[in-house]
């Protein structure tokens, strides 16, 4: 399978059982969605849009047992609050928790997550259960959970930028790097040339700063697992030479043209 033909997020309500099942299928390891799943300052960024609803806090303490509680506001500007306590958790593959939103007349429900490794990432399926006969609520949930899946997915994918400083054993490394010295920087000018094909670095070169010069580089990843893993696989840090690294993240970054 191929990150093309991933399967985008779709939702089935069962109106005669009281049950809603949801699916979608995201390139990422199942560590980094079930952190998005369960991380509140990550649920706070992606849970809602502008046209429905925001949630503008939540808690979670994870472990059986733990509480989580979420609070925001509908499109319209009236508040909205949603709770429940953790039954089941299995990282990286499976959370149960409760479900009790303050719109739905006190009614309880049972929400399983499940995350399954597929070739090209992680397959999530949703079980929402314990509607009964209440058709119309077990409806709109099914509705809901395709769009709450579709900002997940777009919350993953979506990538991050960091601007990246590497610092050099010394200020006047510029100037008077020895033999070995130089023959680690083609290396790790190589290995950024690499990460150029692959599309993970945007940009990079040396900065002349009176203070001491330093390497600067733009990063393109999926996320901080990610970034740390360029910055430990760069031949500078392997050489055991003092080279440091310090890394920024960026919103968004703006590419006007081709240098």
């Amino acid at each position: 399978m191929t990150a093309t033909s991933l399967q985008p997020a779709r939702s089935v309500a069962d109106l005669s059982e009281g049950v809603v099942l949801a699916t979608v299928e995201i390139a990422a390891p199942a560590e980094r969605v079930f952190r998005a799943l369960t991380d509140p300052k990550e649920l706070a960024k992606w849970w809602g849009s502008p046209d429905t609803y925001r949630t503008e806090e939540w808690t979670a303490d994870l472990r059986v047992g733990g509480h989580w509680r979420a609070t925001g506001r509908n499109v319209d500007g009236r508040l909205f609050k949603v709770e429940g306590e953790f039954l089941e958790i299995d990282p990286p593959r499976k959370i149960v928790q409760t479900w009790n939103p303050d719109w739905d007349g006190g009614h309880v429900t049972t929400i399983t997550y499940r995350l399954d490794a597929i070739e090209s990432g992680t397959r999530v399926t949703v079980r929402h259960a314990g509607f009964g006969d209440r058709v119309e609520s077990c409806r709109n949930h099914g509705q809901g959970w395709e769009r709450v899946l579709g900002w997940l997915f777009d919350h993953v994918q979506r990538p991050m930028y960091f601007l990246c400083r590497l610092l050099p054993p010394r200020p006047t490394f510029q100037l008077d790097m020895t033999e070995s010295e130089r023959n680690v920087m083609r290396e790790h000018a190589g290995y950024w040339r690499e990460l150029a094909q692959k599309g993970v670095a945007l940009a990079f070169g040396p900065v002349m700063d009176p203070k001491g010069g330093w390497g600067v580089g733009l990063l393109r990843v999926r996320d901080e697992a990610e970034l740390a893993e360029v910055q430990r696989n760069d031949p500078t840090m392997r050489s055991g030479l003092g080279f440091g690294y310090e890394a920024f993240v960026m919103p968004t970054l703006v590419v006007a043209q081709k240098i």
